[in-house]
């Protein structure tokens, strides 16, 4: 009998984004890994890579006087460079902007779709431009700010696709029930089982009021929302639905690094859509914590942000990579300095 194979992989990063020590992290983390399980001699697969639709990052091109293309063009490189520097081991690097993505991103829009788990309605609500999400009012900061970033919320009314993710509450919760070691560490877990148990709405997953994003098939004036079109990458990378033999080979033995700011997207939303595809939900989820520079958030404005290229020149890569993953117990908030 064959070693288990194994399916480990990052978030995919906004391409507007400047690679930062969140970022490495959790790809080093990853690395990691996807080493430990090809040392035990279990076929891996290991990816990452950028998510290149939505709000932000059409907005950055226009002040550059670029095509958002031209923009996700440029800026991949830079996360491409790092994980070189960083001597990371993917397998894969998957570009949400891949012809081989956008193909997939359909079919499982059509598929949800034509079984009814996928209708048109309108949306209404307070949305974070940044965070590209809308912000219940119960969760809303002081002043209708986003409670993720701080930045005011913007009004927003339109049309929209919405999947049926309500219809997955009670199959979900027993998932988890039934797999408490899912989400890790318990902290979350605890967080997202709370979270369902309080009953989930259904999702919006389109949008109008922008143009770069995959087109919804039979409506192009939507396109797909950043969430929806960046989280099926994974299902992209294992081959489905095309390549059966691969997907169902590494399907659902699949741990997913992420930060914990994303956690409800890919504990929730995404295992829903799993779910409505007749997949099973990731074997894991594990949430790491954020990382503070001398006690203090990092910032653009503050000047203290932690450049990994920066600390590979000054460090060497292994000396970097050791000192991250051996600093924080791994799910917890770390404070880096060079002290």
């Amino acid at each position: 009998m064959g070693k288990e194979p194994f399916y480990i992989t990052t978030p995919i990063y906004y391409v507007n984004d400047v690679p930062h020590i969140g970022h490495a992290y959790t790809t080093i983390a990853a690395d990691v890994s996807a080493r430990y399980h090809r040392m035990l001699g279990q076929p891996v697969i290991f990816c990452t890579g950028t998510d290149e639709h939505g709000q932000k990052i059409q907005q950055a091109a226009e002040k550059k006087g670029l095509t958002a293309q031209q923009l996700a063009d440029q800026t991949v490189e830079n996360f491409r460079s790092l994980w070189k520097a960083l001597d990371i081991s993917n397998d894969d690097f998957i570009r949400t902007t891949e012809p081989r993505h956008e193909k997939v991103v359909r079919a499982i829009f059509e598929k949800l779709i034509a079984q009814g788990d996928v209708y048109k309605g309108t949306y209404e609500g307070w949305y974070c431009v940044p965070c590209e999400t809308y912000v219940p009012e119960a969760q809303m900061g002081e002043g209708k700010t986003c409670p993720d970033c701080r930045r005011p919320l913007e009004k927003m009314t339109e049309e929209s696709f919405f999947f049926r993710m309500s219809n997955y509450a009670e199959p979900l919760l027993r998932f988890y029930e039934d797999n408490p070691d899912a989400i890790l560490p318990r902290t979350r877990y605890n967080e997202i089982v709370s979270f369902i148990r309080g009953g989930l709405k259904d999702q919006s997953i389109s949008r109008t009021t922008l143009t770069w994003g995959i087109p919804v098939p039979g409506d192009d004036r939507h396109v797909f929302y950043v969430w929806f079109d960046a989280l099926i990458n994974y299902l992209t990378v294992c081959g489905y639905p095309d390549d059966e033999p691969k997907w169902r080979k590494f399907w659902p033995v699949v741990r997913h690094f992420v930060g914990k700011d994303i956690i409800r997207f890919h504990c929730i939303v995404w295992p829903a859509m799993l779910l409505a595809l007749g997949l099973n939900p990731p074997r894991q989820v594990f949430s790491h914590g954020w990382w503070t520079v001398d006690g203090e958030k990092m910032s653009k404005s503050k000047g203290n942000v932690v450049d990994p290229f920066e600390m590979v020149d000054l460090y060497g890569q292994d000396a970097f990579r050791y000192f991250l993953l051996r600093e924080v117990p791994f799910g917890l908030d770390g404070d880096f300095s060079e002290n």
